[in-house]
C-alpha cells in the first residue's frame, strides 16, 4: 500500500489511492484555488505538483480504459454478431415450422375437400339410384 503524501500540512491519499471522481474533483479544487486572484505562493508550487500528479494519474487511466475498450468492442461485437446470427436460425426455424403447418393444414383443408367431393358424389351417386328405381316404380306401375 502506497504511503501517504503531505498536502498543505494535511495527510492526503496517494493519486493512485484515489478514485478517478476523487481524483477529478481535488483537481477542480485545485483550479478554484488558482482562480481566486489571491494565490498563496507559498502553497503555489505545491498544489501546481499535486494537480500535474493527478493529471498524469488520470491521463493514464483513460489510456488503460481506451485500450480495454479497444480489445473489448471487437469481442462484444462478435459475441452479438453469433447471437444474431443463432437469433436469425431461429426465426428461419419457426418460419419454416409455421410453412409447414401452414402445408398441413392445407393438405387437411384438400383432404376435407375431397371427403365433401366424395360425399356429394355418393349423394348424387344415391339419388341417381333412387331417381332410376323410383322411375322403375313407376313405370311398373303403368
Amino acid at each position: 500500500m502506497a504511503a501517504k503524501q503531505e498536502h498543505d500540512g494535511v495527510s492526503v491519499p496517494t493519486v493512485e489511492e484515489m478514485s478517478y471522481t476523487e481524483a477529478s474533483d481535488e483537481l477542480d479544487e485545485i483550479v478554484r484555488f488558482f482562480e481566486d486572484r489571491e494565490v498563496d505562493v507559498d502553497q503555489l508550487v505545491g498544489r501546481l505538483v499535486r494537480a500535474t500528479a493527478i493529471i498524469e494519474e488520470m491521463d493514464k487511466r483513460l489510456r488503460r480504459t481506451r485500450v480495454q475498450v479497444e480489445q473489448l468492442v471487437p469481442k462484444l461485437t462478435k459475441v452479438l454478431s453469433a447471437n444474431d446470427e443463432l437469433a436469425d436460425d431461429e426465426l428461419a426455424d419457426d418460419e419454416l415450422a409455421d410453412d409447414e403447418l401452414a402445408d398441413d393444414e392445407l393438405a387437411d383443408d384438400e383432404l376435407a375437400d375431397d371427403e365433401v367431393d366424395g360425399a356429394l358424389v355418393d349423394k348424387k351417386a344415391v339419388q341417381s339410384q333412387r331417381t332410376r328405381a323410383a322411375d322403375a316404380d313407376t313405370a311398373a306401375l303403368f
